[in-house]
């Protein structure tokens, strides 16, 4: 899986960035997602397993289309 940096340019996240890897936990893989401040500080992070990560992913195409409309 790629390995993804997103930065944030907006005033509330001033400049911080996203990162999302796939990690493993107790033999299971996740989709973790790490939002950090500047200088990598860890601000906060979640992990979605397979089918969660999916539907998230459809509910957010399903959210960027209405905005489209």
């Amino acid at each position: 899986m790629a390995k993804y940096v997103l930065k944030f340019i907006d005033c509330w996240f001033n400049n911080n960035t996203a990162r999302i890897d796939k990690t493993t936990i107790d033999g299971k893989d996740f989709i973790e997602i790490c939002f950090y401040e500047e200088g990598d500080e860890l601000i906060h992070s979640f992990n979605m397993d397979k089918s969660t990560a999916i539907k998230f992913a459809k509910t957010l195409r399903t959210e960027i289309n209405k905005m489209e409309s």
